[in-house]
């Protein structure tokens, strides 16, 4: 089964085994994955924007 390519924040946040409120403290960082706001007011991150945001976190933790 293909992966979505547009997650919803709630699946980040269950993917990375994080609270709301730990995302929203690492994006005032600019630590965190790029979001996409929709017309609706819904958030959105693409996978490969948080794949790339996982690989580079590996390569910040060695």
């Amino acid at each position: 089964m293909a992966r979505p390519q547009m997650l919803k924040l709630p699946e980040v946040l269950d993917e990375l085994g994080m609270s709301r409120a730990a995302f929203y403290r690492m994006r005032a960082r600019k630590q965190a994955p790029r979001l996409i706001k929709l017309p609706n007011g819904q958030l959105r991150i693409r996978r490969q924007d948080l794949d790339s945001w996982l690989e580079s976190c590996g390569h910040h933790a060695a």
